[in-house]
């Protein structure tokens, strides 16, 4: 009988190939990311982001999102900004260089599902988008 790859491995794979294209292809662009350092992108809103909630969003310390930020800061494609929400407050949000290296990304990553989409199909692509669009809710209960 054949082995089936589970699941989750499949879908850690996927992943992973979209990371590695879209790193690869950036680092063409002369942009130097690391895997962590993109995560970042994607969990950002464009008004800004506490470092607390980025953190959370990430599934990091504080201390690790901390210095994924610092970074990202000293590339020039983020900054820490006073909120006006908060006295004390700081946000994380894009500087001009991170909306363009953002604006970037996103061409790059619609391009990769247009190369996925040409290797599984259409239809596929279609099925894949709804089935990972589903609601997913909290973790399964153990047992």
């Amino acid at each position: 009988m054949h082995a089936r790859t589970p699941l989750a491995w499949s879908l850690l794979q996927g992943a992973r190939w979209f990371d590695r294209a879209l790193l690869a292809s950036m680092a063409t662009e002369g942009w130097q990311l690391t895997p962590a350092q993109s995560l970042v992108f994607a969990h950002l809103e464009q008004a800004g982001t506490r470092p607390a909630e980025l953190a959370r969003r990430l599934g990091t310390t504080r201390q690790a999102t901390s210095e994924l930020v610092a970074g990202l800061v000293r590339l020039g494609v983020l900054e820490m900004v006073d909120d006006p929400a908060s006295r004390r407050g700081r946000l994380v949000r894009l500087t001009d260089d991170g909306r363009t290296l953002a604006s970037a990304a996103a061409r790059r990553l619609h391009a990769l599902e247009q190369e996925l989409g040409r290797r599984i199909g259409p239809a596929g692509l279609a099925q894949l988008r709804a089935a990972l669009a589903a609601d997913w809710g909290g973790p399964p209960e153990p047992g």
